[in-house]
């Protein structure tokens, strides 16, 4: 019941849940989220259902004592102690998981524990800097912590960036129209497109990646690349449009990346709350790019570092973090100015490297990952001259999802049935595409969200 295109959170658990929400009073809707939100947890994850109750009830301990502390001048060595303390408890947890887990398997990792442990990280730092004013009572800093629609996967929203006063949300049928909007089309990008082209990267392993061409090589590169994104980005719009018919606001995690003029940019527009997070809490508590090249240039390779950990104790995860951060420093340094004065270089730039990047980021095992790059730049030997007919057979089976997803990337496209969503036509086609992902959901099988495994 955890993934959002399961039919039984699709037909029992969200409808059940919207109905006992509405019906409960106002002042009563944290309650029936809090329990609702355990629940949700507790059928995925049965066994790390104790482990999510006793990191809330810590970490709200702690942001007490660190606010008691904070305010005054003599005791805020205290407050800092306190702080440290729910820092190392938090991150050790996080840490020792993910090292487990990339020792023992990712089974071990307990479901949506990279996302709320980073929930409770931003919520001390928070306090301690002033900027949660005051601790709020146990239970809406237990709703903060567990609400199920960013439980599993983020966003990874602040505590100041919700409503946790149920009595202050706005509830009417215009937010549950609009968020079942964002379901909806979030729905149909994650099954119609994801799930569909993940098909094709799931075929060029089956066949080796040793037997591909190399145009077959870049075209399941571009694949994975759109995969992973609409993938995420349809999980962040659910995420998001469940939390719109809950009274809160819409919370932006995607901002069409691939639209982007460098790679810094395309990573401000990725998994916006997650890149906020190392911004904030990592890179400009470092000093940011204000304290001179080289100091800037470690900056970015802790950044990029954490990063690729925080995505799996794997070499391949944190070779993906490194090449990233050689990219982005390279950018940094000398093409910036080139792509001030010419975006489609930039763009050009983007749409060259990003996919290249996602290859390191999608095959664990370094022995494979070094033969698929050498199929894509096959310098040193075959390449090109492996089944140079196997692009063509793909083509012919995925080009309706690759042109479909081409267009779905552009940013006019989106904001154009968004701006015109109440229209009965785009109605009309929001119906249609929850239905056809249903029938596929049904018909084809639920294939999980990839970020679940983070």
């Amino acid at each position: 019941m955890t993934a959002f295109t399961g039919m039984e959170f699709l037909f029992r658990f969200l409808p059940a849940f919207l109905a006992v929400y509405y019906i409960t009073p106002k002042k009563f809707r944290n309650t029936t989220l809090l329990c609702g939100s355990i629940l949700f947890y507790a059928v995925g994850e049965p066994y790390f259902v104790l482990l999510l109750a006793a990191a809330v009830w810590l970490n709200y301990v702690f942001a007490s004592k660190v606010e008691r502390y904070r305010n005054h001048h003599k005791e805020k060595k205290k407050s800092t102690i306190w702080l440290v303390i729910a820092l190392v408890i938090d991150a050790g947890l996080l840490t020792a998981f993910k090292l487990s887990g990339a020792f023992l398997g990712t089974g071990i990792l307990p479901l949506g524990l990279s996302f709320y442990t980073f929930k409770m990280i931003s919520f001390q730092i928070d306090v301690y800097k002033g900027e949660i004013k005051e601790v709020p009572a146990f239970q809406r800093t237990a709703v903060y912590f567990t609400m199920f629609p960013q439980l599993v996967s983020g966003p990874i929203m602040r505590y100041n960036e919700g409503i946790m006063a149920a009595n202050e949300r706005e509830y009417s049928w215009e937010k549950v129209e609009e968020g079942l909007w964002y379901f909806s089309i979030g729905l149909g990008t994650k099954v119609l497109l994801a799930d569909r082209l993940a098909i094709l990267w799931k075929d060029i392993s089956v066949i080796g990646y040793e037997s591909i061409s190399t145009p077959l090589a870049w075209l399941g590169a571009v694949g994975y690349s759109m995969e992973l994104y609409f993938d995420f980005w349809g999980y962040s719009l659910m995420a998001s449009g469940i939390c719109v018919m809950l009274g809160m606001p819409f919370i932006l995690n995607f901002d069409h990346p691939y639209a982007a003029k460098s790679i810094g940019e395309f990573w401000r527009r990725w998994h916006i709350t997650l890149t906020r997070f190392f911004r904030d809490y990592i890179y400009i508590p470092l000093g940011g790019s204000r304290v001179g090249d080289s100091r800037t240039m470690r900056n970015l390779l802790v950044v990029w570092l954490v990063t690729g950990f925080w995505h799996g104790g794997s070499l391949n995860y944190i070779l993906w973090g490194m090449v990233l951060f050689v990219l982005i420093l390279v950018e940094k340094m000398w093409l910036w100015r080139i792509f001030r004065k010419v975006p489609f270089l930039g763009r050009c730039y983007v749409l060259l490297f990003i996919p290249i990047t996602w290859v390191f980021f999608a095959i664990t095992d370094l022995e494979q990952l070094s033969i698929y790059l050498g199929r894509m730049f096959p310098f040193a030997g075959e390449g090109i001259a492996v089944n140079p007919g196997d692009v063509v057979k793909n083509l012919r089976m995925y080009w309706p999802y690759l042109a479909g997803g081409a267009v779905w990337c552009v940013p006019a496209v989106y904001r154009f049935f968004e701006k015109h969503r109440k229209n009965p036509v785009s109605a009309v086609i929001t119906v249609l595409v929850f239905w056809m992902s249903v029938y596929c959901l049904v018909s084809m099988g639920n294939n999980p969200f990839a970020y679940l495994k983070f």
